[in-house]
């Protein structure tokens, strides 16, 4: 939802100002519901009802699989912002007309290890044993697969969960047993459905992890206000306590609060407005739609984004347009995602250990 409003204000942005190539852009969103059949359907009715010209957009892997077909059925410009699993990108190898913004999980992941370890260094944390709730899908299996395979040094155990995305929603039996590990470090991988029932559930079952890790896509936009959230950590692209790391950041949050009359939470919000924005200005760069020229403006992004980078591309470990690369840790302090690492960002000390409500 924050996403899309995200979208829309830079659309609404860009055509106040005269929009491109002396026209309006049109900004079409068909909600794929987490059904990669529906998100398959909606890129086949975007190619051939809409005969848009460009493909932005985008969060679920498990939907992006099933998309992938249809986008490359057509080869249309694509410049996505979402999905991190690596399947996805093997399926994309050779379409370079393809452009990624979010960070894939090889990527998420070497940038998280790095995050944690650091903290672990500097606040003398000793952590032996992870476990790692996941949600039962391809975002949730192959994230764990990788988090195993990269903290290969850690004894890390597992158990797979039904997110409430997809009609689940009950964790207690993952939560025992997570429980009964007694581990040093927690982390759950699913949805945003599935944030403050987790919480709810651990706490009524007396689970109180010294780390409390979270990692979905996007968080609700009312977690924050929950006191189940202090001291929860997370691992993101932004943070609100970044709105003024630069003035692309600022104007966003200052222009989307206006809008909207609600304050950006999820990282995919910025991200969506960088989607929009490095479009339209390549397509400016382009002075076409043309498939070639564009690929080539596109080629050439290096854009201040809200997020507190300049974005640019170069190949992943398949692609050839990858875009952002790494994720930061947060924590959640006071109601707001406070940046814990890098360092150089840092806006709040890391509190350890976790305790439920900050008691």
């Amino acid at each position: 939802d924050q996403m899309t409003k995200a979208m829309r204000l830079a659309v609404e942005e860009i055509n106040a100002a005269g929009g491109v190539l002396g026209c309006k852009l049109e900004l079409i969103v068909i909600d794929s519901e987490f059904n990669p059949a529906k998100g398959a359907a909606a890129i086949e009715k975007l190619a051939t009802v809409d005969n848009v010209d460009i493909f932005i957009g985008g969060m679920s892997s498990r939907v992006h699989m099933g998309q992938i077909p249809i986008l490359k059925k057509y080869q249309k410009v694509t410049v996505w912002a979402g999905s991190a699993m690596s399947v996805c990108e093997e399926a994309l190898k050779g379409c370079d007309w393809y452009f990624h913004l979010h960070p894939w999980d090889y990527q998420q992941g070497a940038s998280e290890k790095e995050a944690l370890e650091a903290v672990f260094e500097k606040h003398g944390i000793k952590v032996r044993k992870m476990f790692v709730a996941y949600e039962d899908g391809p975002f949730g299996t192959l994230s764990y697969q990788g988090w195993a395979a990269l903290f290969k040094d850690y004894e890390v155990v597992g158990e797979s969960f039904k997110s409430a995305a997809v009609g689940g929603g009950d964790y207690t039996a993952v939560l025992q047993h997570a429980k009964a590990e007694n581990p040093d470090l927690f982390l759950w991988i699913g949805y945003e459905a599935d944030a403050l029932p987790i919480m709810e559930q651990a706490k009524a079952i007396g689970f109180e992890p010294s780390i409390f890790l979270g990692a979905p896509p996007g968080w609700p936009a009312e977690f924050g206000k929950s006191p189940l959230s202090q001291g929860v950590s997370l691992f993101a692209m932004w943070a609100p306590s970044l709105k003024e790391v630069n003035p692309v950041s600022k104007h966003f949050w200052d222009a989307y609060i206006a809008r909207w009359n609600e304050k950006p939470v999820t990282y995919f919000a910025p991200l969506g407005y960088t989607n929009v924005y490095v479009v339209a200005e390549a397509i400016k760069r382009a002075g076409t739609l043309e498939k070639e020229a564009l690929i080539k403006a596109l080629e050439e992004t290096e854009y201040l984004s809200p997020l507190g980078e300049v974005l640019r591309f170069s190949p992943s470990n398949i692609i050839k347009h990858q875009g952002f690369k790494a994720q930061k840790l947060l924590q959640w302090q006071n109601g707001e995602q406070q940046v814990i690492y890098p360092f150089e960002l840092a806006t709040a000390d890391f509190i350890y250990p976790f305790h439920f409500g900050g008691e």
